[in-house]
């Protein structure tokens, strides 16, 4: 690799991690720039793996030591975020995943209307314990995530932000709670990646690197900055997700 790909590795992987560490989607900026190397897309997805993971563990560590991570309710999930997602990762090598961009497209429309028309939504916390009925439900979802994110994964972050929301969280500590969860499943299809050899360890411990000082410095600005920080970046990176898989769908159809 020459110094000016090493370069570019290094500067999308922090870009990547900084809005990552917020409200996700930065596998929108990190995938593209690992496929710029010439990487062929599966070793492409298992590198972005490797690096974000890296990311998601930092800024999941700052939003735990800000206290902004439930344990008493994320904790429980996240053996279903990383199981959930090595059977994602186990589809993406046998389907490809262009064949879900069509939904990708209305949900994340559905999310980014919802959030628009709820003004106040996500300025407080208003969590209460859930019945049996909303649990049962509010988990099915969070695996249908985890399984996406093993399977596609870009957009992750935005859906699980967006899930935690709806249940009461605030945007901050949807945020946090996120994080944790994002960093379950990224474990989970990374270590499917790894047995099947489709990690490219250098690079993507190089792009990790950089990764661990964008989240750090995404977090940090979030919980400094708070809900109305989160709330603007959320929007802007959904209607980015939703330009890029339109785009996607739109290139191999038309």
């Amino acid at each position: 690799m020459d110094i000016q790909m090493l370069i570019m590795i290094i500067a999308f992987g922090f870009l990547a991690a900084f809005i990552d560490a917020v409200v996700g989607g930065g596998g929108l900026i990190s995938t593209p720039a690992l496929l710029a190397t010439g990487m062929p897309p599966a070793i492409a997805l298992g590198t972005n793996k490797l690096a974000s993971s890296f990311g998601s563990l930092t800024s999941t560590i700052s939003f735990i030591k800000s206290g902004k991570v439930d344990f008493h309710i994320v904790g429980k999930l996240f053996p279903l975020s990383f199981a959930a997602s090595i059977l994602g990762a186990l589809t993406a090598t046998v389907l490809p995943p262009a064949l879900l961009k069509p939904i990708i497209i209305v949900m994340l429309s559905f999310v980014l209307i919802y959030t628009l028309v709820k003004k106040d939504w996500g300025h407080e916390t208003t969590y209460k314990p859930l019945s049996s009925l909303r649990m049962l439900f509010f988990c099915s979802v969070l695996v249908v995530i985890g399984y996406y994110d093993g399977f596609i994964g870009g957009g992750t972050g935005s859906f699980l932000l967006f899930t935690l929301l709806f249940v009461g969280f605030d945007f901050l500590r949807a945020a946090g709670n996120a994080k944790f969860l994002n960093f379950a499943s990224n474990i989970g299809a990374l270590l499917l990646f790894m047995v099947m050899g489709k990690v490219d360890y250098l690079v993507g411990l190089v792009m990790g690197v950089s990764m661990i000082a964008g989240s750090y410095a995404g977090s940090q600005f979030a919980l400094k900055k708070g809900v109305s920080y989160v709330k603007l970046l959320f929007i802007v990176v959904t209607v980015l997700l939703i330009g890029k898989n339109a785009y996607d769908y739109i290139s191999a159809h038309f």
